[in-house]
């Protein structure tokens, strides 16, 4: 059976073990292709096939290991909503270019609503998210307002995708 996914304006199938491949790797990106194979009942040389197809067709979009941020010194979780002085193609251009070359703002998406933007930091402290307010925040072209919510509890932190948890388990 296959399922029809919404990729980027292309309708891509893909069937159920790709799904059951792609929930595992998910779980554990450093899983052996021996490991995985056995995990979807196929070939290794099959299972090999599939993730790099998976892989060249953009579903998967690569392997990062996730770092401790409190033993890293990044332990204060901060998202900001930023308001553009004007709303014009220059301006959202000017905006995410500079975004793009700062290593400490971590995301940065824009949205409907109240503001234009919304972005995510990690910084040590509050004294280091007041520097970086001011020295980065700040100075980004065209903010003309920020408000600051500091994360008391991250209550849940997942990078997963909801796939069809049927697959999934089986």
């Amino acid at each position: 059976m296959n399922v029809s996914l919404w990729i980027g304006g292309n309708v891509d199938e893909i069937d159920r073990v790709d799904r059951r491949i792609l929930a595992i790797l998910q779980d554990d990106g450093r899983i052996s292709n021996i490991k995985l194979a056995e995990r979807v009942a196929l070939s290794p040389t099959a299972v090999l096939a599939r993730v790099q197809r998976l892989t060249r067709e953009g579903y998967i979009l690569g392997y990062e290991a996730r770092l401790n941020p409190q033993k890293l010194g990044a332990g204060m979780l901060v998202f900001v909503e930023v308001l553009l002085d004007r709303t014009t193609p220059n301006v959202f251009d000017q905006f995410k270019a500079a975004v793009q070359v700062h290593p400490a703002i971590m995301e940065c998406h824009m949205v409907a609503g109240g503001f234009d933007y919304l972005l995510k930091t990690r910084q040590a402290d509050m004294n280091a998210y007041r520097q970086f307010a001011g020295e980065v925040l700040w100075q980004l072209p065209g903010v003309r307002e920020t408000r600051t919510y500091a994360v008391m509890e991250e209550v849940k932190h997942s990078f997963h995708l909801a796939l069809d948890e049927r697959a999934a388990r089986s």
